[in-house]
């Protein structure tokens, strides 16, 4: 496990689209999953189609296999369970709110808006799974664009599966003019990646650093989805 970097005073972020914890096997394996978070080793994982089931809480479960503190953002009822977002992370929280991303009509969205204590430096996080067509995408970066301006001063990151095929939409235009435009690695599909729908973004851009993907044998498998990886200093 990675912990934070005491001398250079990065902090460890990553964001993964789990699939519900089905692999491109089509089998349900948490375990998996839960391999790879321990693989990436990040201090920060924003976590996206977590499903829960009546024999296990896929959100509690991921807690315990990594030690890390969680918070979890349940967008809607599915089967037998829940489904949603998470975030784990092995920082003090300091504050956690949500961002309403939901339109009517489209399946229910938020963000997860969460402050965390990165060795006394305020890190914001805020990790989101945007909706299918561009012009909800649209409303909905706007939204989380307004909500970063509230506070510009915080350290802030952005991350999560944007679901943004195409690098030249109008809703990764506008998160770059705020933003800058980091790498964005292809995730998807884990087998052979072609598209960049998983990513981080950092404000200022200076502190975002060596974005990769995380391709492990088990990754490639564990879900349709492979994790994106980045450092963030703290001391920017």
């Amino acid at each position: 496990m990675a912990e934070a970097d005491q001398r250079t005073r990065t902090i460890r972020v990553a964001t993964y689209n789990i699939h519900g914890g089905v692999g491109i096997d089509r089998r349900f394996a948490p375990e998996r999953i839960a391999r790879v978070l321990k693989e990436i080793g990040a201090d920060v994982v924003a976590l996206q189609e977590v499903q829960t089931h009546a024999h296990l809480d896929t959100f509690e479960y991921l807690r315990a296999e990594t030690g890390m503190n969680l918070i979890a953002a349940p967008t809607m009822k599915l089967g037998d369970g829940q489904f949603g977002n998470a975030l784990l992370t092995r920082l003090p929280v300091t504050a956690s709110t949500r961002i309403d991303l939901s339109l009517p009509g489209r399946e229910p969205r938020v963000a997860i808006d969460a402050t965390l204590d990165a060795g006394g430096t305020p890190l914001r996080v805020i990790a989101t799974h945007l909706g299918l067509r561009p012009g909800e995408r649209q409303i909905q970066i706007e939204r989380l664009l307004d909500a970063v301006r509230a506070q510009p001063n915080l350290l802030t990151v952005l991350v999560g599966d944007l679901n943004e095929w195409f690098m030249s939409r109008r809703a990764l235009r506008r998160l770059h003019e705020h933003f800058g435009e980091p790498p964005a690695p292809a995730t998807f599909p884990s087998l052979l990646p072609l598209f960049a729908l998983d990513r981080i973004w950092c404000s200022p851009e200076s502190a975002l650093r060596n974005v990769r993907v995380h391709r492990s044998r088990v990754a490639r498998v564990a879900s349709d989805h492979l994790g994106v990886v980045g450092e963030v200093a703290t001391d920017n």
